[in-house]
């Protein structure tokens, strides 16, 4: 992409220059999870860090996304703006895991952007940091909320985006994110979880979900007992939402992330195939 005067630009307002996948920035089981989908032929895919801002009433929090995409796709004059996949980052924060799906969500055509829930100044060194970090917005779900909404604004206002045609999908602690973000009222064509705390509000909000929900779970995951299941789609059911939700049988909690005992390969890829059919099915 170039300005008018000839000079080389990014098609996103990155940080540093987008650069295509790096191996050497992820950990090796990712290397392998990546290279089940295949970069097309032609394709340019690139991803580099964003900044931005959530603006609440004690102030502006900065935070910092990532977001891949492939140049290619705008070779072609009419190709106009693309679809977007508004990913929610596990407890960890915006690290290899999201940003490895985001190249993969970008080699099918998508733009996908991996939002910052905790900014820049509040995210957790190590894995036995995390669990207090995720509690504070696991118990303010206003901040939650809020630090999604200032990331799909962030998206929606990119002029490379169609902003009619979103979704949001979240792991972990991303999933139950995507969720709250849908109950929002967000203009999404759809929302998807994987394996993620699944819970019900009262009084119910469900009635402001727009477009379909896609819950991809854990059999055999300890953090959502089957009540908390059958709780979250009678919810759903009763507020008239099209749901639909799938347990991979022998799968525990986190069973996509790859570089953990949890993960269990064969799981991770038939969630994977119906987290892309659903994309395609909905984003036309």
């Amino acid at each position: 992409m170039t300005d008018a005067s000839g000079s080389k630009t990014s098609r996103f307002p990155t940080t540093a220059p987008a650069t295509p996948f790096d191996p050497t920035a992820y950990p090796p089981a990712w290397h392998e999870v990546v290279g089940t989908v295949p970069e097309r032929v032609g394709s340019r895919v690139v991803g580099g860090h964003v900044r931005y801002g959530h603006d609440a009433p004690d102030g502006t929090t900065p935070c910092e996304g990532y977001v891949a995409w492939d140049e290619a796709l705008w070779d072609d004059p009419s190709g106009g703006p693309r679809p977007a996949v508004l990913l929610v980052h596990d407890w960890l924060g915006v690290g290899p895991t999201v940003r490895a799906r985001a190249h993969m969500l970008a080699r099918l055509g998508y733009v996908a952007f991996a939002a910052d829930v905790y900014g820049l100044e509040g995210r957790p060194a190590t894995h036995d940091e995390a669990p207090a970090v995720a509690g504070r917005y696991y118990g303010d779900l206003d901040l939650l909320r809020g630090r999604l909404h200032a990331a799909y604004e962030w998206l929606v206002a990119q002029p490379s985006v169609d902003a009619d045609r979103v979704v949001a999908a979240g792991y972990c602690f991303g999933g139950s994110g995507a969720l709250e973000l849908a109950r929002t009222g967000a203009d999404l064509r759809g929302t998807v979880a994987f394996h993620a705390r699944l819970v019900t509000h009262a009084p119910s909000d469900a009635p402001e979900i727009r477009g379909s929900v896609l819950v991809l779970g854990g059999g055999d995951d300890a953090v959502v007992p089957d009540d908390a299941v059958h709780a979250f789609t009678d919810e759903l059911r009763a507020a008239g939402v099209p749901w639909e939700v799938t347990l991979y049988g022998g799968a525990p909690h986190a069973y996509t992330i790859a570089d953990q005992p949890s993960f269990r390969p064969e799981a991770d890829r038939r969630a994977w195939v119906a987290f892309t059919d659903f994309l395609t099915h909905v984003l036309v």
